[in-house]
């Protein structure tokens, strides 16, 4: 375990484990509500309007997947500096995880929106309810990839990774790496049947 840094309040208090419940209840609460009010808003917001006969692929899937790989990137170089013993630049790596994480949760569900205005015309194009299922469980699974997020940046201001220990942030990097490949091959059906003719 690494020492907590002297001098710093936060890193002290998160240092117990019971503050450190407390904290990760809170700042997920947080991150869930921002995220759900963020995709509230971009839903009633949405000027999405598909034909009734041609299944369109939502333009938020596109900037999910663009968040999805940046978000790869960001814990694969956050995981690099704990390694590295860059404190700092883990935690700033950590946070910006974070932040791309909300950003593709309110994206993400935008765009499941989008598909559900054109259930119709998708099983048309062969696109059954499987796939919307399959959409549907991957945000399920973003949204625990998220909460993980939390839960390690929280764990690197408690002072708990150092190059010896750094196992939580590699896991945490990886499992949002198979989430990303998973999101690939779902994309890629929803692209073949938007384009598919009819």
């Amino acid at each position: 375990m690494a020492p907590f840094e002297s001098g710093n309040t936060l890193n002290r208090f998160l240092h117990r484990r019971s503050n450190l419940a407390l904290c990760f209840f809170f700042v997920s609460t947080a991150t869930l509500s921002v995220s759900m009010g963020g995709a509230w808003l971009m839903i009633r917001a949405s000027s999405f309007a598909p034909p009734q006969s041609q299944f369109m692929f939502p333009p938020a899937f596109a900037v999910s997947t663009v968040l999805l790989v940046l978000g790869s990137a960001s814990l694969q170089t956050a995981s690099y500096h704990i390694r590295c013993e860059r404190q700092r630049l883990f935690r700033r790596r950590m946070l910006q995880s974070l932040g791309v994480g909300i950003a593709f949760v309110i994206f993400q569900t935008q765009g499941l929106a989008c598909l559900l205005s054109q259930k119709k015309a998708a099983q048309e194009t062969g696109l059954g309810d499987g796939a919307f299922a399959f959409a549907l469980m991957h945000g399920v699974h973003l949204i625990v990839a998220l909460l993980f997020v939390v839960f390690v940046f929280l764990q690197g201001l408690a002072g708990r990774y150092d190059h010896e220990y750094s196992w939580g942030v590699t896991f945490c990097a990886w499992f949002w790496h198979a989430l990303g490949i998973v999101w690939l091959a779902i994309v890629a059906g929803f692209v073949i049947a938007a384009f598919a003719p009819v």
